[in-house]
């Protein structure tokens, strides 16, 4: 028992020294394994976004084939149109006023009603206008009776002059008095100057009478033109007010089957229109109706509408239908040119530049984050368009390569232009834009 004892305390320690070894060489051991996984995984992580963008930024500058859009040169009519928009008028408008101030009595016509020349549209009240016209008569009563007086007085002193003159040649001037013939010469005279101012008061009455009239006549309101009526802003009872200009009553238009659309062309297209272009025009009133019309007048004088400028022209318009009504608004097409049998590219071709390319990428400059970073892709700058007689080219491809080609170009309608000169041809395939490219 003694023996044992002892054997098992002598084993004790030389276990507890192998588990604390144990102990203290296996803890490190396992943190630095840990730290090493985490650092090669930084390591291939940083490998591997290298690989990728090395990919990226040298892989994009690989030199690829482009692909080319392209459309056929063809022969056609090419016909050349300047779009305008405006509002349909009667050829002719009135306005009828009056002149009168005063109470309309009864308005005799409605809208849309048709009217003849003179005929009353409306009555004023004339019962002040009968009593000034009563008061004139009267008054070139008046006036005429004194320029009878007058010419009586004229008679009377006329014959009293000639008697005295008579005796004093036949006296020899000693019966009667110089001084009595003087005073009679001069009672005539009198007389004759009241003749003339009574024959002018006479004239005077007779021009308040007719003025009496005439406004007598003016309280009827009448239509100066055959037409029709196409508004009305009086209503019976209604005072009239004519102070300082005449209220517009009625407008009425002299004949709507035949009218007229007023157009306000661009400053930039009116140098291409003419008077007597054939023109086509729609409203929506009538959506696929097409209506022909003719250019009137070009105007010279130009306005100005949210800073654009602009020229009123005017173009006459058949309504024999009378489906068209004024103040319609219309979009007009106005035939500015026409070409037949033309040799025919589509405008996009004259544009078309291609983008030149090499074989190697072109190096690149700045910092490593400025190459990784993602620009914007190189484009052709946008060209002008084709003016007519200018010398433009397009191109065509030729064993797979753009080869240009220079044409002379002629009118344009801005999708397809004429080409007048040039070793272009019918039935060629001309490049209009780029499309990707192949890798």
């Amino acid at each position: 028992m003694a023996v044992l004892t002892t054997r098992a305390r002598k084993a004790s320690p030389a276990a507890a020294t192998g588990a604390d070894l144990i102990s203290t060489l296996g803890s490190p051991a396992g943190h630095g394994r840990s730290r090493w996984w985490w650092l090669w995984l930084l390591i291939l992580a940083i490998v591997l976004g290298a690989l990728v963008a090395g990919w990226w930024f040298f892989g994009s500058r690989r030199p690829s084939t482009p692909l080319y859009q392209t459309a056929e040169v063809s022969r056609g009519d090419l016909v050349v149109r300047v779009t305008a928009t405006g509002n349909l008028q009667p050829i002719n408008q009135v306005d009828v006023g009056s002149e009168l101030s005063g109470i309309m009595e009864s308005v005799l016509v409605d809208v849309n009603d048709k009217v003849k020349r003179g005929q009353v549209l409306a009555q004023l009240d004339v019962s002040r206008l009968q009593d000034q016209l009563a008061n004139a008569r009267g008054a070139l009563a008046a006036a005429q009776a004194q320029a009878n007086l007058a010419a009586a007085t004229v008679k009377e002193t006329r014959l009293q002059f000639s008697r005295l003159s008579s005796l004093f040649k036949l006296s020899h001037g000693e019966h009667p008095a110089k001084a009595d013939v003087d005073t009679a010469e001069a009672a005539w005279q009198r007389a004759l100057a009241s003749q003339a101012s009574a024959r002018a008061a006479v004239t005077q009455a007779q021009a308040s009478l007719s003025t009496g009239e005439t406004n007598l006549a003016k309280a009827s309101i009448r239509s100066p033109i055959d037409g029709v009526v196409l508004s009305r802003t009086i209503e019976p009872g209604q005072t009239v007010a004519a102070s300082l200009q005449a209220p517009v009553l009625f407008t009425l238009a002299e004949d709507l089957s035949k009218m007229e659309l007023q157009v306000d062309v661009d400053e930039a297209d009116v140098g291409m229109v003419r008077d007597g272009q054939r023109a086509e025009f729609t409203v929506d009133a009538y959506p696929g109706r097409e209506y022909p019309a003719k250019v009137r007048r070009v105007g010279f004088g130009s306005q100005t509408k949210d800073g654009v400028v602009s020229y009123l022209t005017v173009l006459t318009v058949d309504n024999s239908d009378l489906s068209l009504r004024p103040g319609m608004t219309a979009t007009a097409s106005i035939v500015v040119n026409e070409r037949r049998n033309v040799l025919l590219v589509p405008s996009a071709a004259l544009r078309f530049t291609p983008v030149t390319t090499t074989g190697a990428a072109a190096p690149a400059s700045g910092s490593l984050v400025n190459r990784l970073m993602p620009h914007r892709p190189r484009g052709v700058a946008a060209k002008p368009t084709a003016q007519p007689g200018a010398t433009r080219q397009v191109w065509i491809l030729r064993d797979g390569q753009p080869l240009a080609l220079p044409v002379s170009i002629g009118a344009s309608d801005g999708k397809q232009s004429e080409v007048t000169a040039g070793e272009l041809k019918a039935g060629m395939q001309v490049i209009t834009g780029r499309v990707g490219a192949s890798p």
